[in-house]
């Protein structure tokens, strides 16, 4: 290790290691001290590596630490990239661009031998050392004696980076320099690690954000785009809109207006349960406009956390935060020329709300991590099952971002508002899975009728589950009524549902009475030809015809049957899950006795 005589010692504010004094005694008690104040430094800073943090703010609180420890008039911390170029440079009081312009300023040769030998390299005075002969330090006072200790930061065998500091020397204080130079090497490797552990976490996370991205990609173009709303690969089933099943009116009506909307660039808010295919009537927005050559990218902004969501949605800059190893783009750059599409836009927080305001008005932003403007040309399809309007009055949603999404609004309509398009989805739900699954399975007219009369709170999504579910578990190639779980008292839906029917949702029952079984249908049991024959709340018809609301004969039944549910089940034909589900819609208590 070249070193050339003392230059200054350990110290802590406010202690001061003074010279070494006469006498074992003196010399054992300091050795304790600086020893001590070695270790108290050492578990400072490596508190401050433990913080997850950008690792920048990271390195600039262990230089800041450090000072307290070490007197020193520079601090730097340099971490080189593959062709030894400096690719984060955090300087103790700089700015990130002022500390590179420091360290760019060093004796290349100085820091060259810091990391070809390995070995940390000190200088007792830099201006008798061959290593700093072409330096000018301007901003010293010439009179000042400035010495300098540099040691590498290693990752394994491989040096990562250096740490260097600077410091003037009156001349008259005795310091010891080999300790200060022990202590900085025990730093060095703490920050290795830790800059080793960032890489790691990094790598990680790239990983899974390109498989994330390549399964998003991969399951675009396999199912495009999903399975809420009956995609087809051979085009729409009665709307003329490649992937989109229906024949219904209100189906039609929609198409009709998504085939208008789209011609323009105007900002669409697609609105409606969960499960009505929000994604499906996007990509329709964007195959039907002038748009269609261009990207169409799409993103849950419920699935991701608000730090996530920012880099997501504007990309970043290398080193913004722990793992982010190279630039980024993101979904507003990927979508430009195109079509975004932001589904669950209520749930974003208010302050994530503000940023995104700034995009739509200015078509401006900035990186996560970067200080250049980024203007793109995108068209926004936005989504949510939210009453956005009572979000606004409580504060939950600004206004102005709003009104800013909502230039189009289009309503989705319910699978309990389009009941012609049942039989059509799940005929192709159907066939999808025959072709999955290599089996030729077929929907009886007892099992249409069973199908028509629920209620599907979840929608198409439900639809979908309920046909698959049935169809891995029919017996027979030909799926009748009693093959469906709700003529077991096992719909899971009835049991997911229930909780909904007494917080104000506008569930209401459907009345329905279906038609004589099919001969082609085999026995039907007398379950299935009853109304009530899905337990769900939804398709359980209490009325008879009789002329009294169902509220009415519902109070009626349980007042025969002395306020017994079980009882009052039969005289309606229900279960008695079935009537306690009406009683909880209807708000009504049941009396005890």
């Amino acid at each position: 290790m070249p070193m050339t005589g003392a230059a200054s010692s350990l110290s802590a504010s406010p202690l001061t290691l003074s010279a070494p004094q006469a006498g074992g005694a003196s010399r054992s008690s300091e050795f304790s001290t600086r020893a001590e104040i070695a270790l108290h430094g050492v578990y400072e800073i490596s508190k401050i590596l433990a913080v997850p943090a950008r690792l920048e703010t990271t390195l600039s609180n262990v230089l800041a630490l450090l000072s307290s420890f070490l007197e020193m008039h520079h601090g730097i911390i340099a971490l080189l990239g593959d062709d030894g170029s400096p690719e984060v440079v955090v300087g103790l009081g700089w700015t990130e661009k002022n500390a590179k312009s420091y360290f760019d300023r060093l004796p290349e040769r100085a820091i060259g031998q810091v990391v070809t030998t390995q070995m940390p390299v000190v200088v007792e005075s830099v201006a008798d050392s061959p290593l700093f002969a072409d330096w000018s330090p301007v901003e010293w006072d010439t009179d000042a004696r400035v010495s300098f200790i540099g040691v590498p930061i290693k990752e394994r065998d491989r040096v990562i980076g250096t740490l260097t500091l600077d410091r003037t020397w009156d001349g008259r204080t005795m310091v010891r320099l080999d300790e200060d130079v022990r202590f900085l090497v025990m730093i060095a490797n703490l920050v290795g690690q830790t800059v080793r552990l960032h890489d790691v976490i990094g790598r990680d996370r790239e990983r899974l954000m390109s498989a994330q991205r390549r399964l998003e990609k991969e399951l675009s173009e396999t199912v495009r785009p999903d399975r809420e709303a009956g995609i087809q690969a051979s085009g729409g089933q009665g709307t003329g809109v490649q992937g989109i099943v229906g024949a219904s009116p209100a189906i039609r009506a929609v198409v009709d207006k998504i085939k208008i909307v789209a011609r323009s660039n105007s900002t669409v808010l697609l609105r409606g349960e969960s499960g009505t295919g929000k994604e499906l009537f996007a990509r329709a927005t964007h195959d039907l406009s002038p748009r269609r050559k261009g990207p169409f990218v799409k993103l849950n902004c419920a699935a991701l956390p608000e730090s996530m969501l920012e880099s997501e949605l504007f990309g970043h800059e290398k080193g913004a935060f722990t793992g982010a190893l190279a630039q980024r783009k993101g979904r507003f750059e990927l979508a430009h020329g195109g079509t975004l599409f932001l589904d669950e836009i209520g749930e974003i927080s208010p302050s994530f709300q503000a940023k995104l305001l700034r995009v739509l008005q200015e078509g401006e932003f900035e990186r996560v991590g970067g200080s250049r403007t980024l203007q793109v040309d995108v068209r926004l399809v936005t989504a949510t099952n939210r009453n956005l309007e009572d979000a606004v009055a409580k504060g939950e949603f600004r206004a102005d971002l709003y009104y800013r999404i909502n230039v189009v609004s289009i309503a989705l309509p319910a699978l309990r508002d389009r009941r012609e398009d049942v039989d059509l989805l799940a005929s192709e739900f159907l066939r999808r899975f025959n072709q999955e699954h290599g089996t030729h399975m077929a929907l009886t007219t007892s099992a249409k009728n069973v199908l028509e009369a629920c209620y599907f709170p979840g929608n198409v999504r439900e639809l979908e589950n309920c046909v698959r579910r049935t169809a891995t578990l029919a017996k027979e190639p030909r799926i009748v009524a009693d093959d469906f779980a709700c003529h077991h008292d096992e719909c899971l839906s009835s049991t997911l549902w229930k909780g909904a029917i007494g917080t104000g949702a506008s569930f209401k029952i459907i009345p329905r009475v279906p038609p004589p079984p099919s001969p082609t249908d085999g026995p039907v049991d007398a379950a299935a030809a009853r109304p009530g024959a899905c337990p769900q709340s939804g398709s359980c018809s209490v009325a008879q015809g009789d002329g009294l609301s169902e509220r009415e004969r519902l109070l009626q039944a349980m007042e025969t049957a002395g306020w017994v549910q079980a009882k009052a089940a039969r005289l309606l034909n229900l279960t008695p899950r079935q009537v306690g589900y009406a009683l909880t819609k209807h708000n009504i208590p049941v009396k005890k006795f």
